[in-house]
């Protein structure tokens, strides 16, 4: 058996969830930066069901650099226009040419990718007009000798000396920004179709008291005038407190929420837009300057500035360890139960096998961690999880292709 370099030590550490302070936030779907993170996962996930049909396996590929440059709209109650469409420019590096035989056989990469782009903007933003009010673009080429040799060397071997970090459990706090978000931009839309696709929640906790900010565009063309703004601004102000207190539940935690605080009705500002975009105008986008893969920006935990979405599912650490390091942290929280933060790093070695990691660090952090009679076996258990999932790199593979785990 592969040595895989697993260290699990105790940390007595009051965890992050029953300490003071604690700060979250998440970039909803409709942000521009995770719009260009969802385009870049989507171009991936349709490259690499297109080789598979193609050549069998998956090739080397990465699309983890989409920009989004913001264009310029004219909002107003009862509906504006777009004046000039937002600039979405799909960027990687692809295999678009394979040897067979004695033949050369070309890849319909950049076809492949604007599709699934296409695809992935009309299904997901109803007011976006995906054929006039975005100008889709995309510069893919073959990648460098030395990292597609990496890839094609027999094995998995990592791509990139680099790491992933992963958590578990989700406190409160994570749990409300981000089921907050996935009401605001599900369940809620059937409702309030007023409210847009661009949403931003940020919570934070002190003590057991948690201040939440939720900005939301909304949607002109739903909207005769002000007062319709104002009403609807009440209607998604009720609706999601009262879905964050089920969120809550029982628990002794009290909830101050705040949405749009960049009106001023006073001055006739509002958060209007005609797409539910920002990108309309307001924002650019890049991939990687969002959500981490659980969804999340946690300062108050261990991140990767790594961006996940669009690297390639084979190889790429930056993807790979990320998304392993959640799964990780999941599985071991759930065997050992209780109130432990559990803290997952994965470290890499350019061009050696992705199963065995130069570091596989697990920290297991509750207060009296050194005293505690169960540590040894909790130890064990994390272990056992850490090197199953190394040992089962395709399954990895598998649940980022087939879309079932987050990238964002």
């Amino acid at each position: 058996m592969a040595k895989k370099n697993i260290h699990v030590t105790g940390i007595d550490e009051i965890p992050l969830p029953k300490r003071n302070i604690e700060i979250v936030e998440r970039k909803g779907i409709g942000h521009p930066d995770s719009v260009a993170d969802a385009l870049a996962e989507e171009v991936s996930r349709a490259l690499c069901k297109m080789y598979i049909k193609e050549y069998g396996h998956v090739l080397h590929h990465n699309t983890d650099e989409t920009q989004i440059a913001a264009g310029e709209a004219a909002p107003r109650f009862g509906g504006g226009v777009i004046i000039d469409p937002s600039y979405i420019l799909l960027v990687g590096r692809t295999t678009t040419h394979i040897e067979d035989g004695k033949n050369m056989k070309s890849l319909p990469c950049k076809p492949t990718a604007l599709k699934a782009a296409k695809n992935y903007l009309k299904k997901t933003f109803p007011n976006l007009d995906a054929d006039s009010e975005v100008i889709l673009d995309a510069k893919l080429g073959m990648g460098s000798d030395d990292l597609t040799g990496v890839y094609k060397a027999s094995g998995h071997l990592a791509n990139d000396t680099s790491f992933g970090v992963g958590y578990a459990p989700y406190s409160i706090t994570d749990k409300l920004v981000l089921k907050t978000e996935e009401f605001i931009n599900g369940k809620l839309k059937r409702k309030l179709p007023e409210s847009g696709q661009d949403v931003k929640v940020m919570a934070s906790r002190i003590g057991d008291k948690i201040t939440m900010t939720v900005a939301c565009a909304m949607v002109d063309k739903y909207l005769e005038d002000a007062t319709a703004y104002k009403s609807a601004v009440e209607q998604l102000y009720g609706a999601v407190l009262d879905n964050a207190l089920k969120i809550v539940g029982s628990q002794k935690t009290g909830i101050s929420l705040h949405v749009n605080t960049g009106d001023d009705y006073k001055r006739k500002v509002y958060y209007l837009t005609c797409t539910g975009m920002s990108q309309e105008m307001g924002d650019d986008g890049s991939v990687g300057r969002g959500n981490r893969c659980n969804g999340l920006i946690t300062p108050y935990r261990p991140m990767s500035m790594e961006a996940t979405s669009g690297k390639n599912p084979i190889t790429h650490i930056g993807k790979i360890y990320n998304i392993m390091s959640k799964l990780i942290a999941d599985d071991v929280a759930k065997s050992i139960g209780g109130d432990a933060e559990i803290r997952v790093r994965l470290l890499s070695q350019i061009g050696k096998p992705v199963s065995e990691p130069l570091t596989a660090s697990i920290d297991i952090v509750t207060a009296g961690a050194d005293a505690d009679p169960k540590l040894p076996k909790w130890k064990g258990e994390a272990e056992a999880i850490a090197a199953e999932w190394l040992d089962n790199l395709d399954k990895v593979t598998e649940l980022i292709i087939s879309g079932k785990v987050r990238t964002f």
